[in-house]
């Protein structure tokens, strides 16, 4: 139950659906109801896809590249500060791309955008995904591969009801509420951001001292 807690608060955190509502809310303004949750559904289940695939993928990943876990964990670690830091500042969304002008031309002549731009790169951005391959090298027993595959189902759930939810949460948090909630869960991004690295950079030390 600790790796679950540990996984989904982690992952939830990074992740910061609520700070997705306003882009959504914005892509389906125009869609009835019946599509907004058709939408919200999709998103969710590419978001759970692609986050279990970076799990269980992790490892074939950083054998073929080489990759040790230390410099994962600071890579990762590094991705997932800068997110914090765009949480904080309120600029969430640039730091996503979504204010790049060929972006926000295609999702004017987008008909769907479940998979692009929601789930990727807004819910499920290098962040999460570093994050879930960092898992994939901690937890390998049994038992904890079921905790982090029940808390990316469960993260996948709450983002869906956040997302079926998010023109009424706009309508009662408004724009400084949500802004005002994501700067919190940014400075949490941020102290999981610094812990991957301090851990990675420990290690690295341990292993330089014999």
């Amino acid at each position: 139950m600790d790796i679950f807690l540990y996984v989904f608060a982690s992952l939830f955190s990074v992740i910061n659906p609520l700070g997705t509502v306003p882009v959504f809310v914005g892509l389906t303004s125009e869609e009835s109801p019946e599509e907004r949750n058709k939408t919200s559904l999709l998103t969710t289940i590419n978001v759970i896809v692609i986050l279990l695939i970076s799990f269980f993928a992790g490892t074939y990943l950083l054998s073929f590249f080489g990759i040790s876990l230390d410099s994962l964990r600071i890579a990762g670690g590094m991705i997932i500060v800068t997110s914090g830091f765009a949480l904080l500042t309120g600029t969430f969304s640039k730091h996503k791309g979504m204010k790049n002008k060929r972006v926000k031309k295609d999702l004017n002549n987008r008909e769907k955008f479940s998979l692009t731009p929601l789930a990727i790169p807004m819910l499920a951005g290098p962040g999460s995904i570093s994050l879930l391959i960092t898992f994939n090298q901690e937890y390998q027993k049994l038992s904890a591969v079921i905790m982090v595959m029940l808390a990316v189902i469960t993260v996948g759930l709450a983002t869906f009801i956040i997302l079926r939810s998010s023109h009424y949460i706009s309508k009662i948090l408004g724009d400084s509420g949500i802004n005002a909630i994501s700067r919190i869960v940014g400075f949490i991004v941020i102290s999981i951001g610094i812990e991957y690295i301090s851990t990675a950079v420990i290690s690295i030390l341990k292993t330089i001292n014999g």
